[in-house]
């Protein structure tokens, strides 16, 4: 077959259509969010809402999100960054601190809707899967896990905030596949595993092992953690305190800031009416003097 060049005249690029800007960036996925935002028409004006979340180099970030002709509107938000202010310093973007943004968002958004006394959720995080049952007055809030562009493989740190929003008592459709801990052959679900995840035991176990082989390594890896006296034995403990004060409180702190330091100025400062008028008095007789003392000089020269 011979080889035939692909002519692209200018009748074709006039009438190309580019793709969207974030397809070309390769930050949405438009089939996806096609299936998430679709309404039925029956339900009017009914926002669909996205449990929306995304893991950055130091931060884990979760909201619930609607779309409307305007643009995504934000209902509520969680960051792991927030953490700290509930007892959690160190390890904010591995899967227990996702658990923990999940759960943080899941009881900041019933609280914001005065659900929350309703819907506990799941307490004791025991690692099985959970979700939440109707109560008698309000249905739970529903929502839609968007993953954006992340590979969903088994234990995938998103599973991880879905686990934390499922257990503080939202209504997320999910199956159980891929939280960390199902096994492929048996198809089905280790709690025990899985709690472990939760709890940073996964984190403890390296933890132990640098210990044993390579200590430097463990100083230097694990150096913030020492610092704040974690070690492999209390790591459990410090996530169940975390979890309890984010039930106890899980509104969002605002942030002090310091107030601003007086700068010096150096513009002139402005003068009153009378101030200038009392400096051109000023200049005057000094001009005045100035030029009779020239006078008076010119007439001893004549003399």
């Amino acid at each position: 077959m011979a080889f035939i060049k692909v002519q692209k005249t200018r009748a074709y690029f006039k009438r190309f259509q580019v793709k969207f800007k974030r397809r070309r960036e390769g930050k949405t996925d438009y089939r996806a969010r096609n299936r998430l935002i679709n309404q039925d028409k029956n339900k009017y004006n009914t926002p669909k809402y996205r449990f929306v979340v995304r893991f950055t180099n130091k931060d884990i970030i979760a909201q619930i999100v609607s779309a409307s002709i305007a643009g995504d509107m934000i209902l509520a938000s969680a960051y792991a960054r927030e953490l700290p202010q509930f007892g959690l310093e160190v390890g904010l973007t591995n899967y227990a601190a996702a658990y923990c943004t999940g759960l943080l968002l899941a009881r900041r958004v019933l609280k914001k809707l005065e659900m929350d006394e309703e819907y506990q959720g799941n307490p004791e995080a025991s690692g099985e899967d959970y979700s939440v049952e109707p109560a008698e007055s309000r249905r739970p809030f529903r929502a839609l896990l968007d993953v954006g562009l992340v590979r969903t493989t088994t234990g995938n740190r998103v599973f991880g905030a879905l686990k934390g929003a499922l257990d503080g008592g939202l209504d997320i459709p999910h199956g159980e596949k891929r939280f960390a801990g199902f096994s492929k052959d048996s198809k089905q679900l280790d709690a025990d595993v899985h709690r472990k995840y939760i709890y940073g035991g996964h984190v403890a176990t390296y933890m132990k092992t640098l210990i044993e082989d390579e200590p430097e390594k463990y100083q230097s890896h694990f150096s913030e953690y020492i610092k704040r006296g974690l070690e492999a034995d209390n790591l459990e403990d410090t996530y169940k305190k975390v979890h309890a004060a984010i039930r106890a409180d899980p509104s969002p702190k605002k942030a002090k800031k310091q107030p601003p330091k007086q700068h010096k100025r150096y513009n002139l400062k402005k003068l009153t009416y009378e101030e200038r008028k009392a400096k051109l008095i000023e200049r005057l007789n000094a001009l005045n003097s100035a030029a009779g003392n020239d006078d008076d000089e010119d007439e001893d020269d004549d003399e």
